[in-house]
């Protein structure tokens, strides 16, 4: 923390934490250090439009080959810090003005900093996503593999989910991405598990109770799902059969088909949402021609306050009349009925002003 505040008289320091928003110049520290030495997450936006989240995670939790599969040239990078990887995930040249124009970075890091305990258990999808960033952002060239992707991309975390918005990542490639995934809850529909635990042996079951023992149930749920699935594949037991990897360009091409499926489904709710608030306008005009007598007299009241509010409510009762009056064919009828409504208010300026603006009344 002296270190820390060696940096900077102005941050929010804690034993666990520094915070801080530069107005004018920058973190005189190199933040790649800080992370090597003191923190496992580290979360930058800046009104240039971009953006950076770094995780640092132990060595033990993924072999470097692991991640050179997800690696891009910006979006995705891996720093070896010799007992940790740190990852770092950034946006570089965001579109959206009115985000970094708005927002301060609050909030980021409670909703990404549970990525680190997904990759903990050594979930794949966040990697994924930085290399589905690189993607969108045109840092992987369109005959480049994808990687192989995890399991689970139709149903992202609310963690990942975070980090789609936070690196502003295509959703209809998330989607393209998504079609090439296994579900996650695939192998339960069978005894695999059960064959397989039954042949543990002692000492492995022991080695798994003590890590939950020392508090480390990260390390060993990797443990057991990466044993398990090594079993499966040297057993032969029935394991679903791995997605055909494919190529950006095929990527984009699956994502400007799930993009029109996207903006169909939308047009769809649009047109259902119109046609439900059709349904309740005629519903309520029917119920307003039921009793115009009624009518003209709240509006009469609305007047005789003689306030701009009730001028307001008298003008919007009324454009709702001459639709009621129309949808029973009646205009006739609405028009001398308001003809006689302003003999009585004509002296009121401004009312006749606002029915008037309404394309209700022409001023003499």
């Amino acid at each position: 923390m002296a270190e820390l505040r060696s940096r900077s008289s102005r941050a929010t320091i804690s034993a666990t934490s520094f915070v801080n928003e530069y107005n004018w110049g920058d973190l005189k520290g190199d933040p790649a250090q800080w992370m090597r030495r003191y923190f496992d997450a580290f979360v930058y936006t800046a009104n240039w439009c971009s953006c950076r989240l770094a995780l640092r995670v132990p060595y033990s939790v993924f072999k470097k080959s692991d991640l050179k599969h997800f690696m891009t040239d910006c979006a995705l990078t891996v720093d070896d810090a010799k007992t940790h990887w740190i990852i770092d995930w950034s946006l570089d040249e965001s579109e959206d003005y009115d985000r970094f124009g708005m927002e301060d970075g609050r909030g980021w890091m409670g909703r990404l900093v549970p990525l680190r305990d997904e990759l903990m258990r050594g979930d794949l999808r966040p990697l994924y996503l930085g290399w589905l960033a690189g993607v969108t952002g045109g840092d992987v060239d369109d005959d480049a593999l994808e990687p192989p992707v995890p399991m689970g991309m139709s149903r992202l975390s609310a963690a990942q989910q975070a980090l789609v918005e936070f690196l502003e990542i295509d959703p209809d490639l998330v989607t393209a991405a998504a079609a090439g995934s296994q579900e996650t809850a695939e192998w339960r529909d069978d005894d695999s598990v059960e064959t397989w635990v039954a042949g543990l042996s002692k000492n492995e079951m022991r080695m798994v109770f003590n890590l939950l023992l020392r508090g480390e149930s990260q390390q060993a749920e990797r443990r057991v799902k990466s044993e398990f699935l090594a079993w499966q594949r040297e057993s032969g037991a029935p394991v679903s059969s791995l997605a055909v990897r494919r190529t950006v360009a095929e990527l984009r091409a699956l994502a400007n088909l799930a993009e029109k499926q996207r903006l169909g489904q939308l047009a769809n709710e649009r047109a259902r949402q119109d046609d439900e608030r059709r349904k309740q306008r005629a519903t309520y005009l029917r119920k307003m021609a039921s009793n115009f007598e009624q009518c003209w007299d709240a509006i009469h009241s609305h007047a005789e306050r003689a306030t701009a509010a009730s001028y307001a409510e008298a003008t919007r009762v009324i454009v709702d009349l001459a639709e009621a009056y129309a949808l029973m064919s009646n205009t006739q009828e609405f028009d001398r009925t308001l003809r006689l409504f302003m003999v009585r208010h004509a002296k009121r300026t401004a009312l006749v002003r606002r029915l008037a603006a309404a394309g209700l009344w022409k001023a003499a």
